[in-house]
């Protein structure tokens, strides 16, 4: 690379000398080392090197990252939460702890009797009989008779004879 000039040119000559150099330098060959190389060599599918963490979640089932999302939000939820109780017991100044008690403890009370009832109520639906919807087009015939088999087994080369009695 050429160094730049940082004295004005004075003349005419000069300036046509130093137009001829510009011109010259565009238009010289480029350089033959390469500039630029590809390694087409395949990678190996394992490596050596030790696993090293990556930012973010790590990676987990969709069962997990559904808990994990969950305990995130009730962790918030509790911060808030925690955070308005102080804020209302801060303003009150003076309250009896007994009042406290009641306050803090009745929502938790309420949520295990209604997630007792939710269980309940989860059992019984459980227990219910499935609802089958059978749609037809046309005559349908139901029967329901049952019929039991006996059945014999004779023969050095065994065959079976079901005899059905209705």
């Amino acid at each position: 690379m050429v160094p730049e000039r940082n004295t004005p040119i004075s003349d005419e000559s000069e300036a046509a000398a130093e137009a001829r150099r510009l011109i010259e330098d565009a238009y010289r060959p480029a350089p033959t080392v390469p500039t630029s190389y590809r390694d087409d060599t395949p990678l190996p599918l394992v490596g050596t090197a030790p696993p090293h963490p990556q930012p973010g979640r790590p990676p987990m089932s969709q069962r997990a990252a559904d808990a994990s999302g969950m305990m995130l939000a009730a962790g918030y939820t509790s911060v808030l939460l925690g955070g308005s109780a102080s804020l209302v017991l801060w303003v009150a100044g003076h309250v009896d702890p007994l009042v406290v008690a009641l306050v803090v403890g009745a929502p938790v009370a309420f949520l295990g009797v209604l997630s007792r009832v939710f269980k309940s109520a989860k059992a019984v639906v459980a227990a219910a009989p499935t609802e089958h919807t059978h749609l037809y087009t046309g005559t349908v015939i139901q029967d329901h008779r049952q019929s039991t088999a006996i059945s014999t087994t004779r023969g050095l080369v065994v065959r079976t004879h079901n005899d059905l009695h209705n």
